[in-house]
């Protein structure tokens, strides 16, 4: 008897029961494999997302919620399937290293996506997620890009407009000679007033983002007095008009838009 004392010393475990090595710990007799803790971490989060989906998707059918909160939760559902998008090109990026040990960042094959509507959904989240008035315009616009790639570079440029504006932020999509313009002006102090570190790592992941599709990055200052970042890409025609011979996954519109 120990009388209530802690007992330090290992207990002797049956040989039919079955043990596993400390976490983290590699097997004895082999090499760690350095990309497992990736993959764990992946799993885990991919499996809370997963968790998040399933709950919001409860919610935003639920009686109880009025119309307003219904939105939200359904833009929250949006939002959690980009990120599901973005898990996944991740896994097959880390895929591809493992098979050819090429650490490049793949380019996704484009597809033929309409900006307009696009940058509308990503405006829709970011009035959700900050206290400015955020304004959008937009007409008819097509590229030939990755949804994914393009979601992620307006969700930096509105993110860094958003962070630094005064009180409001305008978002304009327009054609022009071959040209598809989504521009993003706001009325904060102007791009380099401010702490730069933030704003530099994001406009540097947007100019990454659209370069390998032909696209292009201008920062200026805009007519409220901050920062005019102008994403350029090149224009595909509009629908109905698709040329013979175009490769099948440009010629689908919808496809850019996030499954559950």
């Amino acid at each position: 008897m120990n009388h209530g004392q802690y007992r330090s010393s290992p207990v002797d475990t049956p040989a039919h029961v079955a043990t596993l090595p400390a976490a983290g710990a590699p097997q004895p007799g082999s090499e760690e494999d350095p990309g497992l803790w990736r993959r764990r971490l992946r799993h885990d989060i991919r499996h809370e997302l997963g968790t998040i989906i399933m709950l919001a998707s409860a919610v935003a059918v639920a009686d109880d919620i009025g119309a307003g909160s219904r939105e939200r939760v359904e833009q929250l559902l949006g939002e959690t399937r980009w990120l599901d998008h973005l898990l996944r090109q991740l896994d097959e990026g880390d895929d591809a290293y493992e098979s050819t040990g090429d650490d490049r960042r793949p380019v996704p094959m484009p597809e033929r996506i309409r900006v307009d509507d696009l940058a509308a959904e990503v405006v829709t989240g970011m009035r959700l997620a900050t206290p400015h008035e955020v304004y959008f315009s937009g007409t008819e616009a097509w590229a030939h890009m990755d949804p994914v790639a393009l979601w992620r570079a307006l969700r930096n440029v509105l993110d860094n407009a958003c962070r630094v504006a005064a009180g409001r932020v305008d978002v304009r999509v327009t054609t022009d000679k071959g040209w598809v313009a989504v521009q993003v002006d706001d009325d904060g102090p102007g791009f380099g007033a401010g702490k730069a570190g933030l704003s530099s790592l994001g406009l540097g992941i947007v100019h990454d983002l659209i370069s390998g599709y032909g696209g292009g990055l201008e920062i200026r200052t805009g007519e409220m007095g901050g920062a005019r970042v102008r994403v350029l890409l090149p224009s595909a025609p509009p629908a109905g008009t698709v040329p013979a011979g175009t490769p099948a996954a440009w010629s689908h519109a919808d496809d850019w838009r996030p499954h559950p």
